[in-house]
């Protein structure tokens, strides 16, 4: 059965520091456009406060979930055990897209690990947090993560890097803005 928290406590904060991938779903405001899904994972995702959660974001071949929470903000962050017991915790919110440009960036950015393939910080303000039983998710053994994006971002270079993001990451599929600072970049 089903159950609503007000916060994250420790045994939540427990639960989400054992994951190793999360989801994160947003859409367009209105009944047009796409909705987005997108798997996310290499230690990215932090536990600010009893009621804000934060993942770095990386370089990705499209920005739906930036151009979405520019938009409106609504954002559903879902994490489900594929260890050990099973559980689901889907956090809903209000997110904000914090690029390296904006003074926040330079405080939230220490508490993620390094890396050049980084484009911005999601953070959400949780207004709902419900958890579920997850008995219908298999069991998936952890191996390792994948070294391709990192590789990727290495070989780009700084100002490859910036090309790519202006190119794909600066508007969404249904043409709504999303990164603003790679046209910021002298290239």
């Amino acid at each position: 059965m089903g159950k609503l928290h007000e916060k994250i406590d420790d045994n939540m904060r427990h639960f989400i520091e054992s994951q190793r991938m999360f989801f994160v779903a947003t859409a367009p405001s209105g009944s047009e456009g796409h909705v987005n899904l997108s798997p996310k994972g290499l230690d990215s995702f932090r536990v600010l406060d009893s009621k804000t959660v934060a993942y770095l974001d990386f370089i990705g071949s499209g920005a739906e979930t930036i151009a979405h929470l520019r938009e409106n903000g609504r954002i559903v962050i879902m994490m489900c055990a594929f260890e050990g017991p099973p559980r689901i915790v889907r956090f809903y919110g209000s997110g904000e897209v914090v690029e390296p440009e904006d003074a926040s960036f330079r405080d939230l950015r220490p508490l993620f690990p390094g890396s050049d393939a980084a484009r911005a910080i999601i953070r959400v303000e949780v207004n709902r947090i419900a958890d579920s039983c997850g008995h219908g998710v298999p069991v998936y053994e952890y191996r390792q993560d994948r070294p391709q994006l990192f590789d990727w971002a290495d070989r780009k270079g700084e100002q490859g890097r910036i090309r790519y993001q202006r190119e794909k990451n600066s508007q969404s599929i249904d043409g709504l803005p999303a990164l603003r600072w790679p046209d910021e970049q002298s290239g």
